[in-house]
C-alpha cells in the first residue's frame, strides 16, 4: 500500500478534487463549510484551504490534538475523544464558533497504537448543519499515514455530498 493511495481506493488526488468540486459548490450556493479535527493535524483544513477562492467559502478549523482543547474549545464532554459523542460535539462546537453552514470533524487513532480501547485505524466522523448532526465510523487499514489520509479523502467526500444535500435543500 502506498502513501497516496490507500486500500479504500482514495488517495490525496482524490481528496483534492472533491475539494475543489465543493470550492465551486460552496460559491454557487453560499455555503460556508468549517472543520474540527484531531488525528489529522490540520491537514484537512490544508487540503481545504489550497481550493480554489476558499477565502470566500472556508471559515476555517480548528485543530484540536488534546483532550482538553477538544473539552474547552468545543465542548466536548468528559467521554473518550475516539467516540460518536466526541466526533458529534466536536463538529457542532466548530460549525457554532465559527458561524459556518456545514462543518466536519474527525476523531481517531492514527496508530500504530491502539487509544481509548480503539484500534489503530478507528476514526468517527460527523457533519453538523443547522438541520441535524450525522455520525459515522470507519476503520481503516495501513500505516498511520494512510489511516490519515483515508480519513481527509472521507471527510471531503462527506462534505461535498453535505454541500450536495443542503443545496437540494435550497432549490424551490
Amino acid at each position: 500500500m502506498s502513501r497516496t493511495r490507500s486500500a479504500e481506493g482514495m488517495d490525496m488526488a482524490h481528496a483534492d478534487e472533491r475539494a475543489h468540486e465543493l470550492a465551486d459548490l460552496a460559491q454557487r450556493t453560499g455555503i460556508t463549510v468549517a472543520v474540527a479535527e484531531s488525528l489529522t493535524s490540520g491537514r484537512l483544513a490544508a487540503t481545504l484551504g489550497a481550493a480554489p477562492d476558499s477565502a470566500a467559502w472556508f471559515r476555517g478549523g480548528v485543530v484540536a490534538y488534546s483532550a482538553e482543547v477538544k473539552r474547552t474549545v468545543l465542548g466536548v464532554p468528559d467521554v473518550p475523544v475516539v467516540s460518536r459523542t466526541a466526533a458529534e460535539a466536536m463538529a457542532e462546537g466548530v460549525r457554532s464558533l465559527l458561524k459556518s453552514v456545514a462543518a466536519v470533524a474527525v476523531t481517531g487513532v492514527g496508530g500504530p497504537d491502539p487509544q481509548d480501547g480503539e484500534p489503530a485505524g478507528s476514526v468517527w466522523f460527523a457533519v453538523a448543519t443547522d438541520h441535524d448532526v450525522h455520525a459515522w465510523h470507519r476503520q481503516f487499514d495501513g500505516e498511520p499515514d494512510d489511516v490519515l489520509e483515508q480519513t481527509i479523502a472521507s471527510a471531503v467526500e462527506w462534505l461535498l455530498a453535505t454541500a450536495r444535500d443542503l443545496r437540494a435543500n435550497q432549490s424551490p
